[in-house]
C-alpha cells in the first residue's frame, strides 16, 4: 500500500511524485517508459512570458524543473526587459535529450519513490473514493491517494490531413480505457487538440537567409541553487534564428485548407487559442502579410531543428511544399513531419482548489488532463497536486495559493472557478497583481510556505535567509550613504538627463530616479553588490508606490478569501439570488467568498446576498 500513486512521468507527474516523496510519503510513479520522463514532444524550451515566473515559483517551492532546466539549457534569454519588472520573464532553449536523461537519473535515485513501468487501464474506486490503479496487465496497485497526470495520452489520436491514428505523442501508445472508467464514475470529459511543427535536418538549412537571435549575456537562472559554473557560458550557448512566412507559403496553405485535419472535419477537439496552427493563424489573421517563425535547436546530440510557430496538421505532401517555401529552408530535409493530436481532458470545474476531484475523493489531477497547455503550467499543477495528496494522507488542511501570491494560484483559481473549453495557457494579463508576482521575488513570496509543509529542505531555506539578510544589509548601507551635490554625481546625473543635485540625499533616495542604478553609482559610492541584489533593491525602490497600491488591493482580496463558505449550502432556496447564480454556485461549490466573486455570471448583488447568508 502506497501513500501516493502518480500516473504519468511528464512535467506534472515528475513534480507531483517529487513533492510527495520530499514530504516523506511512500510514493509510486507509474509510467509507460522511464526513458521518456520529462519528454518535450512540442517546443524544446522552458519559460517565457508568465511561464518563466511559474518556473521560478516551482523553484521557491522546492521543485525539480528549474534545476534541470538550468543544467541542460542551450541558451538563456530574459524577455520583456524594455518593459516593467512585472512582465520580465526568463526563457531557456533546452537540450531535450539531456533534460530527459537528467530527470530519469534523479527519479530513479530519489528516496521514498518507486518507479513502475506499466500502462494504466483504470482507476480503482470504492464508494466514490480512489483506492489505487489497475494496469493493463492486470496488476493492481493500492494507495491512499492517486494523482493522474496523463497529459495527452488518454484516447489520443494523431492527425495529419484525412488520416487519424490512435497514438500518443512521439509514437507512444495511447490509453483508451482510463477516461471511460472515469466517465462511469461521473467525471465529465471533453476533447482538446494541440499540435507540433516539423523537425528539420539542421545541416540542410541555409542559415545565411535568417536573422540570428542570441541569448542574454548575463548570469541568468531559474533556480536559486544554480551556480555560474553549472550552466553553459554565454560564449558556448546556442543561437536561434528568425524567419518569416512568405506569400508563397500563404498561397500553399490557403489552397490546401480542406486538406488540413483542422478544416476537413476530422478534428473534433478545440485547439489552443494562443498557440494556433499556421493554417489557423492565416484564417484568423487574414490581414497579416507574414508571421514570424523561430528556428530552434533541439539537442546537441540531435541533428534536428524545430520550427517554432509552424504547427500544422496538413498531409505530408503539402507540408513538403509549405516548409520549402520558407527562407533558408528551400532545400531542407524534413526529418519528422508535423501533426495534430486530439485527446480527452477532464472538466476542471469538477476539481477543488486543492486539485482534488469533487466526484472521487482522494483523486488528484494535474497538467494537460485538466485542460491546460504547456510544460510549465503542468509542472506547477503537479507540484501542488503532489503536495496536497501528501497533506490529505496526513489529514492536514490543503495547500492553496491565492491569486496575489503566485501565478500558480492564478492558474488553479481560473481552472476551478471559470473552467475552460480550450487548452488554457498562462498569460501575464490573467494576473491582476502581476507587479507582486515577479521573476525576482518568487522566493520571498513562496519559500516560507514551502518550508512549512516540508517541500523545501533546511539547507535551501537557510541559504534563502542568508540571501535575504544580504539584501537587507545592502539596503541599509545605501540608506546610510550620504551623497553630496558635487561634480562627479552631477556629471553622472547630467548624462542621464537630470538636473544637478541642489542638496545632499541618501544613495537609496537617489536610486528612486529612473535610469539611476546601483552599478552606475558604484564608482561614486566606492562599492557595489551582486547583480541580483542590485536588481531586487532597485525594483522595490523604484516601484514602491505601485507595489504598495497592489498590496492594498490584494489585502481586499485576502479578506474575501478568508470568508469560508460552509459546505452544502442550499443555494437553490436562497432568497433574492439570481437564477444564474444559483446554478453556477451549485455547479462550482466555491470554497470562499473570494472564489465565488470570480465566477462568470455572478454579479456583486449576488455576492452581497451570499455574504449575508454566510454571516448567518
Amino acid at each position: 500500500m502506497y501513500d501516493v500513486i502518480v500516473v504519468g512521468a511528464g512535467h506534472a507527474g515528475i513534480e507531483a511524485a517529487m513533492a510527495a516523496s520530499r514530504m516523506n510519503k511512500n510514493t509510486c510513479l507509474v509510467t509507460l517508459d522511464i526513458n521518456m520522463a520529462g519528454s518535450m514532444p512540442c517546443n524544446p524550451s522552458i519559460g517565457g512570458p508568465a511561464k518563466g515566473i511559474v518556473v521560478r515559483e516551482i523553484d521557491a517551492l522546492g521543485g525539480l524543473m528549474p534545476q534541470v532546466a538550468d543544467r541542460t539549457a542551450l541558451q538563456f534569454k530574459m524577455l520583456n526587459t524594455t518593459k516593467g519588472p512585472g512582465v520580465w520573464s526568463l526563457r531557456v532553449q533546452s537540450d531535450k535529450e539531456e533534460y530527459k536523461k537528467e530527470m530519469k537519473k534523479i527519479l530513479l535515485h530519489t528516496p521514498n519513490l518507486t518507479v513502475v513501468e506499466k500502462a494504466v487501464h483504470s482507476l480503482l474506486v470504492k464508494n466514490h473514493k480512489a483506492e489505487g490503479i489497475r494496469c493493463t496487465d492486470g496488476t493492481e496497485l493500492y494507495s491512499k491517494t492517486v494523482v493522474l497526470t496523463t497529459g495527452t495520452y488518454m484516447t489520443s489520436k494523431v492527425l495529419r490531413g484525412h488520416s487519424a491514428i490512435s497514438s500518443g505523442p512521439e509514437d507512444q501508445i495511447t490509453i483508451d480505457t482510463l477516461s471511460e472508467s472515469l466517465r462511469k464514475e461521473g467525471i465529465r470529459t471533453f476533447r482538446l487538440k494541440t499540435g507540433t511543427p516539423a523537425r528539420i535536418l539542421t545541416d540542410s538549412i541555409d542559415f545565411s537567409k535568417t536573422e540570428v537571435q542570441p541569448g542574454t549575456d548575463e548570469f541568468l537562472r531559474f533556480s536559486q541553487s544554480t551556480k555560474k559554473e553549472d550552466i553553459l557560458p554565454f560564449s558556448k550557448q546556442s543561437v536561434c534564428h528568425l524567419i518569416y512566412t512568405q506569400p508563397e507559403t500563404h498561397r500553399i496553405i490557403n489552397e490546401n485548407l480542406k486538406q488540413s485535419a483542422m478544416y476537413s472535419g476530422l478534428v473534433k477537439g478545440v485547439g489552443p487559442r494562443y498557440c494556433p496552427s499556421i493554417e489557423d493563424k492565416l484564417v484568423r489573421f487574414a490581414d497579416k502579410e507574414r508571421h514570424q517563425l523561430f528556428l530552434e535547436p533541439e539537442s546537441l546530440s540531435l541533428d534536428t531543428t524545430y520550427i517554432q510557430g509552424f504547427s500544422t496538421s496538413m498531409p505530408v505532401d503539402v507540408q513538403e511544399k509549405m516548409v520549402h517555401s520558407l527562407p533558408g529552408l528551400e532545400n531542407c530535409v524534413i526529418k519528422k513531419y508535423a501533426y495534430a493530436i486530439e485527446y480527452d481532458a477532464l472538466d476542471p470545474l469538477q476539481m477543488k482548489p486543492s486539485m482534488e476531484n469533487k466526484v472521487i475523493e482522494n483523486l488528484f489531477t494535474a497538467g494537460q488532463i485538466n485542460g491546460t497547455s504547456g510544460y510549465e503550467e503542468a509542472a506547477g499543477q503537479g507540484l501542488m497536486a503532489g503536495a496536497n495528496a501528501a497533506l490529505k494522507v496526513d489529514g492536514k488542511e490543503p495547500f492553496i495559493l491565492r491569486r496575489d501570491e503566485a501565478y500558480i494560484g492564478v492558474m488553479i483559481d481560473d481552472l476551478t472557478t471559470k473552467g475552460t473549453n480550450e487548452p488554457y495557457r498562462l498569460l501575464t494579463s490573467r494576473a491582476e497583481y502581476r507587479l507582486l508576482l515577479r521573476h525576482d521575488n518568487a522566493q520571498a513570496r513562496l519559500i516560507e510556505k514551502g518550508y512549512q509543509i516540508g517541500l523545501v529542505n533546511e539547507n535551501v531555506y537557510q541559504n534563502y535567509l542568508k540571501e535575504k539578510e544580504e539584501i537587507s544589509r545592502a539596503r541599509e548601507t545605501l540608506q546610510e550613504t550620504h551623497i553630496k551635490p558635487q561634480d562627479d554625481i552631477n556629471e553622472y546625473l547630467k548624462n542621464l538627463g537630470f538636473e544637478k543635485l541642489s542638496k545632499g540625499c541618501s544613495a537609496l533616495d537617489l536610486i528612486k530616479r529612473p535610469k539611476v542604478t546601483i552599478k552606475g553609482l558604484s564608482s561614486i559610492l566606492g562599492y557595489s553588490f551582486e547583480d541580483e541584489i542590485n536588481r531586487a533593491i532597485e525594483i522595490e525602490v523604484k516601484y514602491a508606490g505601485y507595489i504598495e497600491k497592489a498590496k492594498r488591493d490584494a489585502r481586499h482580496l485576502q479578506k474575501m478569501e478568508e470568508v469560508v463558505i460552509p459546505k452544502h449550502l442550499d443555494y437553490e432556496n436562497m432568497e433574492n439570488l439570481s437564477l444564474e447564480a444559483r446554478q453556477k454556485l451549485n455547479q462550482i461549490q466555491p470554497v470562499t467568498l473570494g472564489q465565488a466573486s470570480r465566477i462568470s455570471g455572478i454579479n456583486p448583488s449576488d455576492i452581497a446576498i451570499l455574504a449575508l447568508h454566510v454571516k448567518k
